[in-house]
Order: C-alpha cells, then sequence, then structure tokens
C-alpha cells in the first residue's frame, strides 16, 4: 500500500496497463521480437496521419507500460474509435522499423468505453 502512495501517476498507469495486458492473456510489447505473430492490447496515446510513399497511413503509438508499438492502418484516413486514450487488443506479425516495433494493418479490438 504504501508503494502505491509513493509511486507517481504514470508509474501507477504503467502497472495498471501491464496487469491489464496480463489478465487479456496478452503479451507484453516489451517481450515482442522481430517476424513474431503477437496479441497486445494498451492505450493509443497518439494517432496521426501519415502518408508513406504516397498512400494514406493512419499510425497510432500503442503503449502497455512496458514499451510502444507504433501500429499502422495502411490506406486509411481515419477509422472510427481509434483516438488517443482509447484502449485496445491488437494482433498480427511484428516488424522492426529504425529500431521501433511496428503492426501493419492489425486486427483490432476497440475495448469498451466502460472498462477505460
Amino acid at each position: 500500500m504504501l508503494d502505491r502512495l509513493s509511486s507517481s501517476q504514470q508509474d501507477l498507469e504503467s502497472e495498471e496497463l501491464q496487469e491489464d495486458a496480463q489478465a487479456s492473456g496478452c503479451i507484453r510489447i516489451a517481450e515482442c521480437n522481430d517476424r513474431q505473430v503477437v496479441r497486445v492490447t494498451g492505450t493509443l496515446r497518439t494517432v496521426t496521419l501519415r502518408p508513406r510513399a504516397g498512400v494514406p497511413a493512419l499510425e497510432a503509438e500503442l503503449f502497455d507500460g512496458t514499451a510502444p508499438l507504433d501500429v499502422v492502418w495502411l490506406g486509411r484516413r481515419s477509422i472510427v474509435g481509434i483516438e488517443p486514450g482509447r484502449r485496445l487488443i491488437a494482433s498480427g506479425r511484428i516488424s522492426m522499423s529504425h529500431g521501433r516495433r511496428v503492426l501493419f494493418n492489425p486486427k483490432y479490438e476497440l475495448r469498451p468505453l466502460g472498462q477505460e
């Protein structure tokens, strides 16, 4: 109890996200390796529209309390429900790009708003 009182808000949020990932049966992002098929969960920190090779691409940063993961939907300008602060579960094959983990065109499930 004393540890929780002396922890920062960011530490508490990270701990909560890690517990949620474990309860959901998902792998921690920090444990994901290149070319591995994964199922991860976390909170979207940022969502941006950034063209890739002339094609629109919706990019979001997913964070689970251990590490960030870039989630990219190619050919999309927006997706209803994909917004900062929203929790989701994403699955697909991890790739590495410029030292960061990336998940292209993942299958995803938006977490109900009441569970956030």
